[in-house]
């Protein structure tokens, strides 16, 4: 239909007929996004979040498409110089293929969405789903890398003096490459090492680690570095050759529950049968408890006080931490209200013999 019109308009000026197909082009781009974000709205009700996610993600890149392609197919029916028409279709080539490369780069998205859905982390035995979410965000930055590479190659090839030397590049590209491998060797040593973590997974997201001397979660696993969220709210930011080259501590390395301790100093005249009967009352008492662990033992003794140790689980880290500070303040309270003569406290006495005389009376 549009070609028969633009071809009613021959003798019109060029502009008139390439602004006609301008303009209808984006009408029909505007009535193929109108019923596509229709149809996507109304099938939400069999897959609410799938159809929720391709109507966030492919919003705008849809509406430009459609009407690319369009005037690129029409101006071949309007009467333009041979040269003008190269150009333009050079023009509309490239924006084509920038637009097909942000559809699918939204469709990735998407597809990470979904699979985000259903590797909730947010579970308390998130294990495997911790350990999929780190290659899906791994292998989703390299996609979208190659298909930048593809579509900047597709670009570069669209113009004839590049396919002309092609053969020449393709000759130089051994020696360019050598050159490019000693210039960039600690970034691809880093792209190397992040593709060996994703797959052997030493580190996952939200892992609980300490790095540094300091403790937080794995927040990013990017191509060259890793992002860690410290206790306090800081940032971390490691080169990922990091953890391929240097040792650390993970917590949740193959599970999320952890085992917490509290430490207790303790006079001898502490009984421990209400001390122990306690300490269950206190973690009966707590979500925080997972009513895996709880054990209570004395593990050393000095001249002065004995040491106990109450050992106890939670579902992750933070819990953890939480739990060990709730149960540190109950028991002390307990120590404090009911045996306080059972607080560390220092001895001194004196034999009878090393005792002074007393002054006589005058």
């Amino acid at each position: 239909m549009m070609p028969l019109v633009i071809s009613e308009l021959s003798g019109a000026p060029v502009w008139v007929p390439a602004v006609l197909l301008v303009t209808l082009s984006f009408a029909v781009g505007f009535l193929a996004r109108f019923i596509i974000l229709r149809f996507v709205r109304y099938e939400q009700s069999r897959d609410k979040k799938l159809f929720k996610s391709l109507e966030k993600h492919l919003r705008g890149s849809l509406f430009l498409f459609l009407p690319l392609i369009l005037i690129n197919a029409g101006f071949n029916y309007i009467n333009i110089r041979p040269n003008a028409l190269y150009f333009i279709t050079t023009t509309l080539n490239i924006f084509i293929i920038l637009s097909v490369c942000s559809v699918l780069i939204r469709l990735i998205n998407v597809a990470q969405d979904m699979l985000f859905i259903r590797y909730d982390i947010n579970l308390s035995n998130n294990l495997r789903a911790r350990k999929i979410r780190t290659q899906l965000m791994y292998v989703k930055k390299i996609a979208i890398v190659l298909i930048v590479i593809l579509g900047l190659s597709m670009i570069l090839l669209s113009f004839p003096g590049v396919r002309k030397f092609g053969t020449t590049i393709l000759a130089g590209a051994g020696v360019a490459g050598i050159i490019i491998g000693f210039s960039l060797q600690k970034t691809l040593v880093n792209l190397f090492a992040g593709i060996q973590i994703a797959f052997t997974q030493p580190i996952k997201i939200d892992d609980a680690v300490v790095v540094e001397k300091e403790w937080g979660w794995i927040e990013e696993i990017n191509l060259t570095y890793v992002v860690v969220r410290l206790w306090d709210l800081r940032r971390l930011v490691l080169p990922i050759t990091y953890f391929t080259e240097n040792a650390f501590q993970n917590w949740t390395r193959n599970n999320a529950q952890i085992l917490g301790s509290v430490f207790l100093y303790l006079d001898y005249s502490m009984p421990l049968a209400p001390l122990r009967q306690h300490f269950e009352t206190v973690l009966s008492e707590t979500k925080l408890w997972d009513r895996e662990t709880q054990v209570l033992q004395v593990t050393d003794t000095s001249e002065k006080t004995m040491t106990i140790r109450l050992l106890m689980t939670a579902q992750n880290s933070p819990t953890a931490w939480d739990l060990r500070c709730y149960v540190r303040e109950k028991m002390i309270e307990f120590v404090q209200q009911n045996y306080p003569q059972s607080l560390p406290r220092f001895r001194a006495s004196l034999d009878e013999a090393e005792r002074p005389e007393a002054p006589a009376d005058r």
